[in-house]
């Protein structure tokens, strides 16, 4: 058996712990906001296109404000980093009061703007953070550890939305025989008043988030942090990106993690659509999201495991190819089995994000890893810039005579490819098996 460094050395396992907890805390926002998409498309009478404005807010937060955290984070430290991620973070919480109040679909995705500048705060502070508690051989590892606890968070999430928030919704009461919405069709008074009441539950999820938030932004507060980075605010921020562009395993790797966020954003955003294409309502479908979710986690830890006697790089190709199996099920199939499909494509997306951001990183020097790690979360723009292209073709309704909502998971299915192509390509620069 391998032996070498611990994972986590002792004198790191606190602060391990509670920095491994703000990765629950971002997954927990990432899919209690993933199947909003769908409420704001009933309740607010959208398009999918549309109603994927969504998540152009949410992860444009990320690309707006990952690198001006990598400057503050460079200029002070790591936990002044996490302090302000999480007060903007219950902001945005905060500011679904108003914009319920205001009944302004522009004002929730303004929220959700503000909460995931506090979020870029938080993965570009804790990403790099866990890989420097302790030795680089297995930062990689320590990383897909920490990462693990992510969605555990997005279980809580999922769950919240599946069994407190969907439910509760009026909106998604009225079906017609076959099982299709027929809201827009109920009187204007009937429906101003379920759309009152449907963004009072919306909102009230949201500020419950918000107070935990805080109480963790205490926690962390009270809390010695170890000081493990060695940036040094007088580097020049031109140096370290003329170093990081001539790192060709960094520079793929940010697009690849650009195209995987894209992937992840989509299948996990359009289930329900997909879902309620075969007459599953809302919170039914969502079920199917917590299913998917918990392969996600369980192959996790699967996949940190197998990092002991598979190159990462290598692994990572082969998750690429079986998820793109998968996504191509999902297309082809009309039905439950379709939607088995899609659901099992979470269990390949299990170890891409960590390891594409893992590998990235292996190379970059410790003056440059902040400014490295913003752009690896900037590149999560790309759950900003994809989700909106696939509502639009989800609005086409029929493509060929085949569902558009199948059809439309050919933009994963891209995603998964370009994954595919950088594991693939990282692991003949190793010379390694």
């Amino acid at each position: 058996m391998e032996t070498g460094p611990k994972l986590v050395e002792r004198q790191y396992l606190l602060p391990f712990i509670l920095i491994t907890s703000l990765f629950a805390l971002w997954g927990f926002a990432n899919d209690i906001t993933n199947p909003m998409v769908a409420a704001f498309q009933t309740v607010m009478e959208l398009s999918a296109a549309k109603a994927s404005l969504i998540q152009f807010a949410f992860y444009g937060g990320y690309a707006t404000m990952a690198v001006p955290a990598a400057l503050f984070i460079r200029k002070y430290s790591y936990k002044s980093g996490i302090l302000l991620g999480l007060t903007l973070y219950a902001i945005g919480a905060f500011l679904f009061i108003p914009a319920a109040s205001m009944q302004s679909f522009v004002f929730f995705c303004f929220s959700l703007y503000i909460l995931t500048f506090g979020l870029a705060f938080l993965e570009t502070t804790a990403n790099p953070f866990i890989l420097s508690l302790g030795a680089k051989e297995n930062s990689t590892r320590r990383l897909n550890l920490a990462q693990a606890f992510n969605p555990m968070g997005s279980l809580m999430g999922m769950a919240v939305a599946s069994f407190i928030v969907l439910p509760s919704l009026l909106s998604d009461t009225h079906r017609d025989a076959s099982g299709k919405l027929i809201f827009d069709q109920l009187p204007e008074a009937v429906k101003a008043t379920e759309r009152v009441a449907d963004l009072a539950v919306i909102r009230n999820a949201y500020v419950a988030l918000g107070v935990v938030v805080l109480i963790v932004l205490v926690v962390i507060a009270l809390t010695k942090m170890p000081k493990t980075t060695v940036n040094d605010p007088s580097l020049k921020a031109r140096d370290t990106l003329g170093r990081l562009w001539r790192n060709r395993t960094y520079r793929e790797g940010v697009l690849a993690q650009v195209f995987y966020v894209g992937a992840q954003i989509m299948v996990w955003t359009f289930i329900i659509q997909y879902a309620d294409n075969l007459g599953i309502d809302k919170a039914t479908a969502q079920k199917y999201n917590i299913l998917a979710m918990m392969g996600f986690l369980t192959f996790r830890f699967v996949s940190t495991f197998l990092m002991k006697y598979v190159n990462s790089r290598k692994l990572l190709a082969i998750f690429g190819i079986c998820a793109g199996i998968c996504t191509v099920g999902a297309i082809v199939i009309v039905g439950k089995a379709g939607l088995c499909c899609l659901v099992a494509i979470s269990l390949f997306m299990s170890l891409m994000f960590p390891t594409i951001y893992g590998i990235s990183l292996e190379d970059v020097s410790a003056q440059d890893s902040t400014l490295a790690a913003s752009f690896l979360v900037m590149a999560i723009v790309g759950g900003s810039i994809l989700p909106p292209l696939q509502g639009a073709i989800i609005d086409r309704g029929v493509i060929l005579g085949h569902p558009a909502v199948n059809v439309s998971f050919i933009l994963p299915l891209t995603c998964f490819v370009m994954v595919t192509v950088f594991g693939l390509r990282a692991f003949a620069r190793t010379g390694r098996s």
